[in-house]
């Protein structure tokens, strides 16, 4: 890896103030790993060991990956489904033979969540069709330009191979030059520093037996082994969460003077409140679907669950959408698309009573409406219908003879 070589030789990993047990931050830079306010090394991987990341990444990726990915054809009345399009199958059902495409799509979308980018390699048949999609870790791909031509170089067990871009499926998270998707963990390290900061307090916390550190004095003078004697046997007997309660009996005239503000005054809980707040914003996502109904109500969830199809779900998936559509299909009379009807559909009360008012008026037909309640089509059904006391308006708006 001629970038890691080069890393080294500016930088002495020998060097006894930069030992690799403890790496100095530009090390930890060089690996994406920037640290945030608190201290807190933050990196894709590890932000997922905050619970709150965890819960956004797998809901939105999860969303992604269920949402059925059909492959249409244009045609004189609309569209419909083109299931002997080579594609078809490659998004519906299996992009490759190592994995289903809700792990492809759910991957995917984690990648676009964690790292801002999102690849794959296009394998192609000898005619140019596609015959599979194959994932690449977004850190081991960049772009540049080769005699004018845009080129991705793909890292593969320490060796770049360049890749002409129509054989590389790349989706971008939001970015300021078009090519290549901002970092969003990166951006948000200071937040998710915290988060990470605070769960860290807590489990130290309670792990201590949920008594801050404090100070041990002794009426005497005690030698180093002797001071080093009772802090050990203090920690042995008194540490940790098992310990917690157990009477404490000092001798010789010693006092336990604890240190640190109880939990209670750093406004603990707050800041633990504030920091799912803060991460579910970053996600875009309404806190109610990462667990937190402290501001839910019966009222107002579900208007906040399509605003988060709308204001969350459906950018990710033209993104996903439009770049298939380039690279996939090349006659242009055919497209991939996301259905997303069935997230903003509501209740069951609710869908009778937009799709009674969507078959009165023509907009959809029965089968239309059995298709999406995921029942089988009926002969007759495909006639759209309207109520028979209607009638045609003539261009002047009076109703015609």
């Amino acid at each position: 890896m001629a970038w890691l070589s080069s890393l080294f030789e500016k930088r002495n990993l020998n060097n006894p103030s930069t030992p690799l047990s403890a790496p100095a931050d530009w090390l930890w830079d060089a690996f994406g790993a920037r640290k945030a306010t608190t201290g807190v090394r933050v990196t894709p991987e590890n932000a997922l060991e905050t619970t709150t990341v965890w819960a956004a990444v797998r809901m939105i990726s999860s969303t992604v990956a269920t949402l059925p990915l059909v492959t249409y054809r244009h045609t004189d009345a609309g569209k419909e489904r083109a299931r002997e399009h080579p594609v078809y199958d490659l998004l519906h059902s299996r992009p490759n033979p190592e994995m289903s495409s809700f792990i492809w799509r759910e991957m995917t979308m984690a990648h676009l969540l964690l790292y801002g980018n999102a690849y794959a390699e296009i394998e192609r048949n000898g005619r140019g069709d596609p015959v599979a999609l194959w994932p690449l870790f977004p850190t081991n791909v960049r772009w540049e330009r080769i005699g004018g031509e845009k080129v991705y170089i793909v890292r593969v067990e320490g060796q770049e191979v360049p890749l002409p871009a129509e054989n590389i499926l790349h989706i971008p998270g939001f970015s300021l030059d078009g090519h290549t998707g901002l970092f969003p963990i990166d951006l948000a390290r200071n937040s998710i520093g915290l988060a990470k900061a605070t769960e860290e307090f807590g489990a130290s916390f309670f792990g201590n037996g949920a008594a801050p550190s404090g100070v041990l004095t002794h009426p005497g003078k005690l030698g180093p082994e002797g001071a080093a004697n009772l802090r050990e046997s203090w920690q042995k007997l008194y540490g940790g969460l098992s310990n917690a309660q157990r009477v404490a009996i000092l001798e010789e005239g010693m006092q336990w003077n604890p240190l640190g503000v109880p939990p209670e005054h750093a406004q603990f809980l707050e800041t633990r409140k504030f920091s799912v707040s803060e991460i579910a914003r970053i996600f875009l996502i309404p806190p109610h679907l990462i667990g937190d109904l402290e501001r839910a109500t019966f009222s107002n969830i579900e208007h906040q669950s399509i605003q988060y199809v709308t204001h969350c779900i459906e950018p990710w998936t033209r993104r996903i959408e439009q770049e298939i559509n380039y690279k996939l299909f090349d006659d242009r009379s055919h497209f991939a698309e996301f259905v997303l009807e069935g997230l903003l559909r509501g209740d069951s009360a609710a869908r009778s009573a937009y799709y009674r008012e969507m078959v009165n008026i023509g907009a959809l037909t029965i089968n239309e409406v059995r298709e999406l309640e995921n029942m089988n089509r009926i002969e007759g059904g495909d006639t759209p219908r309207v109520p028979l006391n209607t009638a045609p308006l003539s261009g002047d708006g009076k109703e015609a003879a």
